[in-house]
């Protein structure tokens, strides 16, 4: 069983961004990225803070925006038009989920498509799925990455992925079935409407398992010599651990690495790998920002 090392992997992403990184200085621009943040739920702020340390890691520039849980709905608007305005954000994110008070769609759609660094308005996802170049969604680009550099082409192969989100199955089904590198693949949606579930998960050459249950995928799912990219991050109870909890995946992980040929871990597999791609998608809105100067 091979383990597929996200945190490696996005050091390798990383790495491949310091000359068009060294390039754009030459130019005088800083990939810059802006960071909505509504409320104080603690996982968000604890994904904002992880986002703000990568950016300054790589020498980029990012500023987190902090807005009361209560801000109206065009108070946030409001802030996302002036972000869209400045020439020093070349990337605008929201961090979701927003307070339920929020329309997070129109949210997203206020977001300039030309500084969309989570790759979901609406312009970009059209784009995506006529294959036209565009900032991808974070997290499917960073399974594509996943697969890239562990010398796994889907191609030919049958690719069953496990839940039908917006952020995750609907973007990651359309690449891989795409004719394009890593795509050319054979893609079947399931989800937790699906009936016989695990006939279909067993015939996956390649199983990406993104249905926000935890545990669910147990060794019943696979057969054997499958590839398991686990995108699941679930909080449980763990009374034996300091903190009271612990982070598990969508995947019983040690019975299924039993059987696998590959597996991404939880933490460290998926989750290094959405961050390094907001790092990429800030990079390539700066590139063509300056093309469009």
């Amino acid at each position: 069983m091979k383990l597929i090392n996200g945190i490696e992997i996005a050091q390798q992403v990383r790495d491949d961004l310091i000359p068009r990184i060294d390039a754009l200085r030459k130019k005088q621009i800083v990939p810059g990225l802006g960071v909505i943040l509504v409320g104080d739920d603690p996982a968000s702020q604890s994904y904002v803070g992880m986002k703000g340390k990568a950016f300054d890691s790589m020498g980029l520039f990012s500023e987190t925006i902090h807005l009361p849980a209560e801000s109206s709905q065009a108070e946030v608007l409001e802030l996302i038009a002036s972000l869209n305005r400045n020439p020093q954000f070349h990337g605008i994110l929201v961090q979701l989920p927003v307070p339920k008070h929020l329309d997070s769609t129109a949210i997203i759609q206020a977001i300039s498509a030309e500084k969309d660094a989570d790759g979901i308005h609406p312009t970009n996802l059209g784009k995506m799925m006529l294959g036209v170049e565009c900032p991808l969604p974070c997290t499917p680009h960073g399974i594509l990455m996943l697969l890239k550099y562990s010398g796994i082409d889907p191609a030919g192969r049958h690719v069953v992925v496990a839940g039908r989100s917006n952020i995750v199955g609907k973007p990651i089904a359309s690449l891989l079935m795409q004719k394009r590198p890593l795509g050319n693949a054979t893609v079947t949606v399931c989800h937790t409407r699906t009936q016989n579930i695990r006939e279909i998960t067993r015939q996956a050459d390649i199983l990406i398992a993104a249905m926000g249950q935890p545990e669910l995928i147990d060794r019943s799912f696979v057969k054997p010599g499958v590839v398991v990219i686990d995108v699941g991050s679930n909080r449980i109870d763990d009374p034996g651990s300091k903190k009271g909890y612990r982070w598990v995946g969508d995947v019983k992980f040690e019975e299924v690495a039993e059987i696998a040929a590959a597996i991404t871990p939880v933490p460290g597999g998926v989750g290094p790998m959405t961050i390094a791609m907001l790092l990429a998608n800030t990079v390539f809105l700066a590139e063509h920002s300056t093309q469009n100067q």
